[in-house]
């Protein structure tokens, strides 16, 4: 399919996709540009965005992609308290995760993609047991390395998001991965921007100690 092709099936998708569908992409994207900005208002926006995924997913039969929607929600409850502020002192530097927490997070991930990529071959109708599973565990880390102000999770889906955009394609669903296939380069603006925030903050620490 060239790209004039790709383009306009994406058009006539959107065209023809629900407004319930189209507000989950919105806010979807949104909450990408919340989180580079590092603003709290991220975790509302999010929240009610997998909510709203969930129930895509859900119908697709991509059932841990479903299952990881329900998860966010949760955690999106977790990421607003944490990344609080004022009363509860200063709020979370971006900082970066060592390689022991890197590695753990990595072994986790393939040991449990394997496992209920195995389950859902045998025992669902999953449409892509392996590739869901995998995305699914990976964001599942991914996710709790951002409520921690990690700059790493940038790195993780980065990958991530290329896969799910892989994993959208192969079940015609456009719309929803319209937003994953943005979130690629909003990774690379993520990681660009926290990075600086990262240093700021170390030279700033280091002034301050040596004064």
């Amino acid at each position: 399919m060239s790209l004039r092709e790709l383009v306009a099936a994406v058009v006539a998708v959107w065209a023809g996709t629900s407004p319930f569908e189209a507000a989950a992409a919105v806010l979807a994207i949104a909450y990408v540009v919340l989180m580079i900005g590092q603003q709290r208002a991220a975790w509302i926006v999010g929240g009610i965005s997998t909510a709203m995924y969930l129930y895509i997913f859900a119908v697709a039969s991509l059932y841990m992609q479903a299952i990881l929607q329900a998860y966010y929600v949760i955690i999106s409850v977790y990421g607003w308290w944490a990344w609080r502020g004022a009363d509860a002192g200063p709020p979370l530097a971006v900082t970066q995760a060592g390689w022991r927490v890197q590695a753990g997070g990595l072994l986790a991930v393939t040991s449990l993609s394997a496992a209920t990529a195995t389950w859902l071959a045998h025992e669902t109708h999953s449409t892509d047991p392996y590739l869901d599973s995998l995305t699914t565990w990976a964001s599942v880390f991914a996710t709790w390395l951002a409520t921690r102000k990690k700059i790493d999770n940038w790195v993780w889906w980065l990958a991530i998001d290329a896969l799910i955009v892989v994993l959208g394609w192969k079940q015609k669903l456009y719309v929803a991965m319209i937003p994953y296939a943005a979130y690629v380069g909003l990774a690379v603006i993520g990681w660009r921007s926290w990075n600086a925030d990262m240093k700021k903050s170390m030279t700033e620490r280091a002034v301050g100690a040596s004064a």
